[in-house]
């Protein structure tokens, strides 16, 4: 038994709907945005637009399986960590490139509230 179009529709096929595309780490490997680069210090002193106080701060967007498995690593989904960005792999996946793939030895201390 076949599909019957209605008058005045075309008998292509139309496009699947549009998905998302995700980014999901492997390996002993993080997805962190970074945070914003401070243009005014803590004093209220505003930076010029070239000099800005570099961030090593972000919040952790996925987490590879084997990451989140291994117990020596407390590290979970929305986590703000303070992590070293040598090895960091920037992921061109929007507009402003704050997305970056870090190895997990990479993040050195991550965030806690008391009583949290």
């Amino acid at each position: 038994m076949g599909f019957a179009y209605p008058h005045g529709m075309s008998s292509k096929p139309t496009p699947p709907a549009t998905r998302l595309e995700t980014v999901e780490p492997v390996g002993k490997r993080v997805l962190i945005r970074k945070d914003e680069d401070k243009k005014i210090t803590k004093v209220g002193i505003h930076l010029p637009d070239k000099m800005e106080i570099p961030t090593l701060t972000g919040r952790v967007v996925a987490v590879s399986a084997q990451v989140e498995r291994d117990e020596d690593y407390p590290i979970k989904r929305y986590d703000r960590v303070l992590f070293n960005p040598r090895h960091g792999i920037p992921v061109d996946f929007e507009g402003d490139n704050r997305l970056f793939v870090i190895p997990v030895d990479d993040i050195v201390a991550v965030f806690r509230r008391e009583g949290a």
